[in-house]
């Protein structure tokens, strides 16, 4: 540390940091309305402007040195604050009491005040522009934008969208989308970055306007007219008093709106928000000290939240009336579940039941649902949806290293000299760590190879895009070990050390030489040479991978093949290396993680270890199941069979995402009994005998856990829609008429009760997860956890990893003369999954639509098609019929289309191939045929879609044009 001198004070303060965060710090009070902390020194307000050594300097882009001595209210340095601020209210007006971001919280207020603002010398000019509603979730009001930049460098240098920006060479600038076009026709993706991030009212969520103040719903003539009269009285009286009268209405404000945290409940990435609401109105979404995002949310995150107040919730238990439902009680319902499932299990045995957990609802709702199961019931036939799509990961990550998770944080992708990723579209499927690795390639000298077979926002920003042929990922990464291998490019320091297994894993490389990965891969032997010497040049390697790689018949051996690849190059054990399988659902890693999966209890302690189903045995007071249960694409075949004759599912849309969704309607209606849990009558429900109301994250308490081990706490938002349970409850009352004695008050306590069982979560605990805290796993039982894990060991007995061998397993289903073309499918960054949820958001519909399919452009010409052309897509295992869009995305004879469907689900395509180690369905290998069909309809993706935009790249806000200015000089 060093020592500071401010106005005469001492501070201590760590060598080169920004002085602005000292003051901040330290308590000095220094107004700054372009700094954000997040966004590092713009230096567009001058505000900040102190005195060091005589001269004048922005104190947000003026580092400290030892012996420094600041003066921040000097005549030269509080005249020259004022005056820039003066600048600033000649851009603003200043009407607080009806402004809709009268919070607390707005910095052009906040600043006014602590500059004691009376009367501004530079008077408010609106700019020649009009307010720009074409986003359904924000507008812009160019006359209220002080031009801070803030939302300029979140969208260039955060979120890297590379959408908004400021021509600061205009006679009148303002923000500027794509250059100059409206916000909806931009290729602005709706992020919320911007509207986060801007310190006043010119960006504002169309949720908040009419709706946060007590005035704001006026009339515009009123409001207009109110602001006249303020500003009639402000030159006789001053702003003091105005701002009196408007922070007494922000009080105001505070009894009828909640800030409450939570946790996003789409993908895995893990943000964290505090949610605004009055009533059950949902003002605004604000992400701030997110550990996983910061400031940062997705479309999704930030505005896909209509669904919790939608007409179509649940609100009763529904039981089956022929080919119907009725509306029945809780106690009805829950007393014909208990009921059937007893008389099942006495007939057929516990055998016959499965269980299926869902990886949207909270880790103890998991634990239940398997405590239901193996407890209650007496069945290890319990899953999750980790199955459809993770669990390949987990196994080459159990086979080498020990642990089923992230080796790291997303920091340590931050911060690697090189990212590879593999079947990832990770820009659309995990947008907020995507920006992680944007930033870091565009400003950090971040290299980034990515490996898909289509051509996606990650690929395009690449310094290396490799397009291998379908499901032959491991066998290129085979030969780049062996080729790293046989030119002393392996890490043999770290090798010797640290691994087990060279030899015999050397000897299976043998087949894969560059020329066998270059004819079977579709690569050259050059571009693999390449890869293989960034790899090996580089400091840190971080490999991320999802499920182009999982769901494949070799997806397990992929995700080993690349977990031996970081061995090999030594990228384990530091910061910045390590694998990362991105787990696609907010809680698919901790649904698994909590024993809702048929061979292992909580923590991945196996069920046929009789000292941990000892410990178990003894807590919950039963005699537990031995042997490995079914896990849920053996159960469907298992239903088929005859052998598995009920099953109670909750918060999963089995019908629409297994593989060929045909086979598993036919099992679902085979069941003699079946219990569907959901938030609403979800296509698997139509199938169901009863039908039970949960309640969604924003209506209940617990955890979740992200894809980098990261446990999380949510709190309740809302109370239940009435007639409506939290699952947990629902869970609990089911077990408790099944017999078990279950008397959970909170989630709290069954997360004691799985720390007290489960030594991975040893030291996890509600207290220890209070506000945006938060504890990756393992977690010792002092509360030590590890965000980067194996720094002094790996997860095996002798402390060593384990270099795994594997050989290739061909694609299981190759084009042909009837199915010429290959399908592909996976997410969009709009809609989430099918889109039970994304679909109610009327913003998101009014841009996607309808599901498509992708078609190349030489193969649109080559058969007549163009946008909106629809066609017929058969497969051996069903038809879809869909509208195309002609995309280079796509080349040749690949097919892209998204899940984004109940109606046209693209898993009526995919057949029932899957990875033999763990069941995982190949939905990659799929093939089908083309009929064109003779209609012709709209695109399916409209023009107001961003991907109709043209970003316009810079280096953020790029200040130094305003400095150059005729009419700017630094306030003095």
């Amino acid at each position: 540390m060093i020592s500071v001198t401010v106005d005469e004070d001492i501070h201590e303060a760590a060598p080169h940091e920004r002085l602005i965060d000292l003051f901040n710090r330290s308590g000095v009070r220094v107004p700054h309305v372009c700094y954000h902390p997040r966004l590092g020194p713009i230096q567009t307000c001058d505000t900040c402007l102190v005195e060091v050594g005589g001269k004048l300097v922005r104190a947000c882009a003026t580092q400290t040195s030892d012996g420094m001595v600041v003066s921040t209210r000097s005549s030269a340095a509080k005249s020259a604050q004022r005056a820039a601020f003066d600048r600033i209210l000649g851009n603003h007006l200043l009407y607080c009491t009806v402004c809709d971001n009268n919070n607390g919280n707005c910095t052009v207020h906040n600043t006014t005040k602590l500059l004691a603002v009376e009367h501004q010398r530079i008077p408010f000019q609106p700019k020649p522009y009009a307010v720009d509603h074409t986003n359904p979730f924000y507008r812009y009001d160019p006359s209220q934008c002080i031009l801070c930049g803030r939302c300029v460098e979140a969208c260039q240098n955060v979120q890297v969208n590379e959408t908004l920006s400021i021509r600061w060479e205009d006679p009148h600038p303002r923000v500027l989308w794509d250059g100059g076009a409206k916000i909806g026709e931009s290729s602005c993706v709706s992020c919320g970055h911007c509207v986060t991030v801007c310190p006043c009212n010119a960006l504002m969520e169309t949720t908040m306007l009419g709706h946060a103040g007590f005035l704001t719903a006026l009339p515009k003539s009123a409001l207009e007219g109110m602001i006249d009269v303020v500003k009639g009285v402000e030159p006789e009286i001053g702003y003091g008093p105005i701002l009196r009268v408007s922070e007494a209405e922000a009080a105001m404000r505070e009894t009828r709106i909640r800030r409450t945290k939570t946790v996003c409940t789409y993908c895995g990435v893990g943000c964290s928000f505090d949610v605004w609401t009055k009533d059950r109105h949902i003002l605004k979404v604000e992400p701030a000290d997110g550990p996983a995002n910061g400031i940062s949310t997705c479309v999704k995150g930030k505005f896909a939240w209509d669904y919790i107040n939608s007409p179509d919730r649940l609100t009763a238990p529904l039981i089956r009336d022929g080919d119907g439902f009725r509306a029945a009680t809780w106690d009805e319902a829950l007393d014909l579940v208990a009921r059937r499932l007893t008389e099942i299990k006495a007939a057929s045995g516990p055998a016959s039941i499965g269980l299926i957990a869902s990886s949207k609802c909270t880790n103890e709702e998991s634990y239940l649902m398997q405590k239901l199961a193996r407890a209650a019931i007496g069945t290890n036939n319990v899953d999750n949806c980790s199955r459809y799509c993770q669990a390949p990961a987990t196994m080459g990550l159990f086979r080498t290293v020990g642990y089923g998770g992230d080796s790291g944080s997303i920091a340590d992708i931050e911060q690697a000299a090189l990212v590879v990723i593999i079947g990832s579209n990770t820009a659309e499927s995990h947008p907020v760590l995507a920006t992680r690795v944007k930033q870091a390639h565009k400003l950090r000298g971040q290299q980034l190879i990515v490996a898909d077979r289509r051509e996606h926002e990650m690929a395009r920003r690449a310094d290396v895009f490799l397009r291998p042929n379908p499901g032959t990922d491991l066998v290129w990464l085979s030969a780049i070990s062996r080729y790293l291998l046989d030119n002393g490019l392996a890490h043999t320091e770290f090798l010797q050390r640290w691994v087990n297994g060279l030899e015999a894993y050397r000897k299976s490389l043998e087949p894969f030489t560059l020329e066998v990965a270059s004819r079977v891969c579709g690569l050259s032997v050059e571009t693999l040479k390449r890869v293989a010497h960034m790899i090996a040049a580089a400091d840190s390697v971080c490999i991320l991978w999802a499920m182009g790689v999982t769901q494949h018949v070799n997806g397990s051996d992929t995700s080993t093949a690349i977990s031996n690849l970081l061995l090999l190059t030594g990228n384990y054990m530091r910061p910045g290396t390590g694998a990362y399988p991105l787990r696609g659902h907010n809680n698919v890693q901790g649904a698994s993680d909590h024993g809702s999966m048929p061979n292992v209890l909580p923590g991945y302690q196996s069920v046929d270890d009789p000292e941990v189903r000892a410990r178990f045995e003894a807590a919950w007071q039963v005699a537990l199941p031995t042997t490995p249960g079914l896990d849920n694409h053996e159960m469907v075949d298992a239903i088929h069979q005859g052998k598995l004759k009920a099953m109670y599912l909750f918060g999963e849309e089995i019908e629409d995402v297994d593989a060929n969704t045909n086979y598993v309607g036919g099992a679902l209606e085979k069941l003699d009994f079946f219990v569907v849990q959901d938030i609403f009558l979800s296509e698997t429900s139509r199938f169901a005998d009863v039908v039970l109301p949960a309640s969604p994250s924003l209506e209940k308490e617990g955890t979740f856990t992200s894809t980098e081990r990261r446990i999380q706490r949510l709190y309740r938002v809302f109370e239940p829609l009435e007639g409506s349970r939290p699952d947990w409850q629902i869970i609990q009352e089911v077990a408790n008429r099944l017999g078990a004695r279950w008397h959970y008050e909170h989630p709290s306590e069954i997360m004691r009760e799985i720390a007290a069982l489960t030594p991975l979560f040893a030291g996890v605990s509600y207290e220890r997860l209070e506000g945006y805290r938060s504890l990756q796993w393992p977690v010792a039982a002092d509360g030590t956890d590890e965000p980067l894990l194996y720094t002094e060991r790996f997860h095996f007995p002798d402390g060593k990893a384990r270099l795994f061998p594997v050989s290739w397993t061909e694609p299981s289903l190759r084009p042909d003369t009837e199915f010429d073309l290959r399908l592909n499918n996976g997410r969009l960054l709009e809609h989430f999954h099918e889109g039970n949820l994304t679909y109610r958001s009327e913003g998101i519909r009014s841009r996607t639509p309808d599901t498509f399919v992708e078609i190349s452009p030489e193969l649109a010409g080559e058969r007549g098609i163009q946008d909106g052309t629809w066609v017929q897509l058969t497969s051996r295992y069903g038809q879809v019929r869909v509208r195309a869009l002609i995309t280079d995305r796509v080349r040749g004879k690949d097919l892209y289309m998204p899940m984004n469907s109940t109606e046209r689900p693209v898993n009526r395509l995919t057949g029932n191939q899957t990875d033999p180690a763990t069941d995982t369905p190949a939905y990659k290998d799929a093939v089908v045929a083309m009929r064109v069909l003779p209609e012709i309809g709209e695109s399916p993706l409209p023009r107001v879609n961003h991907r109709f935009g043209h970003p316009t790249p810079q280096r953020g806000v790029e200040v130094e044009r305003k400095w150059q200015r005729p009419d700017y000089r630094l306030p003095e």
